[in-house]
Order: C-alpha cells, then structure tokens, then sequence
C-alpha cells in the first residue's frame, strides 16, 4: 500500500511540472501559486477527517507547515519555469532526499544509515545524467535554478514538521490547515497575477489537474507516508519523478530520450532502492 501512495503522488507531480507550463502560456505565475493550495483545498474539505479538531499547541507548527510546505515552495515553482524548462524543474526537485537528510540532521538531530546516504548520492548522479542533456538546451538560467533550489529545501524542513502532525491528527485534518494558511498567504499574489493573465481552457484543465490532483491528493498521499515511513524515506518520491517527467516527455509530447538519460533513469532506481532501506 505504501509503494502503491509512492508511485501514485510521484505520478501526479511527474505530470504537474507539464501542466505548469501549459498554463504559464496564459496566465502570471501568481494566478497559478494561489489556485494550487486554494483548488487542493476544494478537494481536500469533503473528507470528514479533515474537519478534525486540532490542539491549540501545535497551530504555530500548523503556520509554519503552511509556509514551509505550501506556500513558499508553491510560489518558487512557477516563477522558476519562466526561465526553466519543466524536465530540469523535475529534476531539481528529485533533490528533495538531500534536503531532507541535511535538515534532519541540522534541525531535527535526526541520524541517517550510511546506506540511506550512499542511495542518495547514487541518487543524485542518476539525477545528474538525466537532467545533462535538458540543462544543455533546454535554455536554463541560474535564477530559476535559484528558485527551485529554494523550494526543495523548504520540502525537506516542512517534512520533519509534517510528520508528527500527521501522525497525532492524521492526513486530512493536517494538509486542510495547511492548505488553507497557503491559500490565505498567496492570496495577494494570485489577485496581482489575475490581473495579467487571459483566459484559456488550457490553462484551467491544467490548473484543475495541478490544485486538485497534484497540491491536493497527492500531497494527501505524501503526508500519509510521512506519518507512517517517516520523512527521509516519503522523500524519494521526488526521485521518480524526473522518470515520470521523461515518460510523459516521450510517449506525450514525442520527445527523444538520450542514451545518457536512460542510464540516469536506471541510476536513479538504484538510488531509490538504496535510500529506502531505513534503519542500515
């Protein structure tokens, strides 16, 4: 059951990357930020659980699990593909178990197995050969690199936050606080985006499929896994979604894979299988 929530959140945000794209021919890039948590929100809110009480403790961790987990990192990423193209996005956010590992043991004194660590760095240069070719010609540019960077780091705190939430008041009733401090946090910027955006059924299909699917049950997915495999092993789920992203680039949008990617995708596996042995 936990492999099958892994595969299908790394699905959904395989394919969240494309659609960002295709809505960012239309609309600003803060009309995107707010509608991901506020149309995630919508999708979460039906569950009963969701509507779960929660003590007032741990509404300050609440706050900054809307920061760190949604609000940020969800304003990063559609300002960083103006300049990137959406397989080296995918890529970069494949970082996530780095930042994860690193925040845990820097803020959370959380200690790592020596394989967990070698699955990350074979991890990285499965990444590293299946970005090559796209960072090459893809037109990139360090500020958007920047960006990301930013967001994957904020993902790797908000992991260690999330986890004894989820774990306490359960999936639902954590992501809906969560969503909801994002959408109030992003609120201004949407409003300002809204003012340079046109419409276009393009772009509301894919900000449908991004808010819903890929902000709302996916990152429902994610935090079930956290409170149950905890952080560092939930986070390579980043780490399939540079293969999703190259799948949907191939069979999708016709594009060709290089002999250098298809020894990063089988890299990258192995990096998989590596770091999600927890506890050697």
């Amino acid at each position: 059951m936990d492999w099958l929530l892994l595969a299908s959140a790394a699905g959904i945000w395989g394919a969240s990357f494309l659609f960002m794209d295709v809505a960012l021919d239309t609309e600003h890039p803060g009309l995107i930020t707010f509608l991901r948590p506020a149309l995630g929100l919508l999708a979460i809110l039906p569950f009963p659980s969701a509507r779960r009480p929660v003590d007032r403790a741990d509404r300050g961790r609440l706050l900054l699990l809307g920061i760190t987990w949604m609000a940020f990192p969800l304003t990063m990423f559609p300002l960083a593909q103006q300049w990137i193209d959406s397989s080296l996005t995918g890529m970069l956010n494949s970082a996530m178990p780095v930042a994860t590992v690193v925040a845990g043991a820097v803020f959370f004194g959380v200690r790592t197995g020596r394989i967990q660590i070698a699955g990350v760095l074979v991890g990285l240069v499965g990444i590293l050969l299946l970005g090559l070719p796209t960072a090459t010609t893809g037109g990139t540019n360090a500020l958007g690199v920047a960006l990301v960077v930013a967001a994957v780091t904020s993902y790797g705190v908000a992991a260690h936050i999330a986890g004894p939430l989820q774990r306490r008041y359960g999936s639902p009733a954590v992501l809906s606080r969560v969503l909801a401090v994002a959408t109030v946090a992003t609120l201004p910027f949407g409003v300002y985006g809204l003012s340079s955006s046109t419409w276009a059924w393009s772009a509301v299909a894919s900000n449908v499929a991004v808010g819903v699917g890929g902000t709302g049950l996916a990152f429902l997915a994610a935090a079930t896994l956290i409170g149950r495999v905890g952080p560092v092993r939930m986070s390579i789920v980043t780490y399939l979604v540079t293969v999703v992203a190259a799948a949907l680039g191939v069979f999708v949008l016709g594009e060709t894979l290089s002999p250098w990617q298809v020894a990063g995708g089988v890299v990258l596996l192995g990096g998989v299988w590596l770091t999600s042995r927890v506890g050697s």
